[in-house]
């Protein structure tokens, strides 16, 4: 049974696909760091959304804005009944469920380095085709 922020995410993914986006789940831009959605758009654009599932579980991330030197923009995704005053300004916010989501607020644009970027995007590139691999023969030597 998937947990509440993961249902958040698969709303959130569905979303960001009509979008013209890639994403990928539990995605780990470096060693040690690990975001609920990391999404790659058709411009090259890169997307961060952690997924918040009860005040609890926003207050306990610390490790939150580590993330922001991953993305060109970072998004919470909440449901409609989380507080969203706590939300820290300046980032975006999409209210999302299991099955859609509704991007309501666009936090700013904070272009990535050419660099970071490239090795990033290989990075995302890597990781979905063994991912992909990973489903289509499961029993395969990794």
């Amino acid at each position: 049974m998937p947990r509440p922020g993961q249902l958040l995410a698969r709303g959130v993914c569905r979303h960001l696909r009509t979008h013209g986006f890639a994403v990928l789940e539990e995605f780990s831009p470096e060693r040690g760091k690990r975001v609920d959605v990391m999404a790659l758009g058709p411009k090259g654009e890169i997307w961060v959304v952690e997924c918040k599932s009860s005040r609890a579980d926003f207050n306990s991330d610390a490790k939150w804005e580590g993330y922001l030197d991953w993305a060109d923009r970072y998004f919470w995704a909440v449901d409609e009944a989380f507080p969203t005053d706590l939300l820290p300004d300046g980032t975006g916010l999409i209210i999302a469920d299991a099955y859609d989501a509704e991007i309501l607020r666009f936090g700013p644009e904070s272009r990535l380095a050419g660099a970071r970027r490239r090795a990033l995007t290989q990075r995302f590139a890597r990781h979905a085709a063994l991912r992909l691999q990973g489903l289509r023969d499961p029993e395969a030597i990794i």
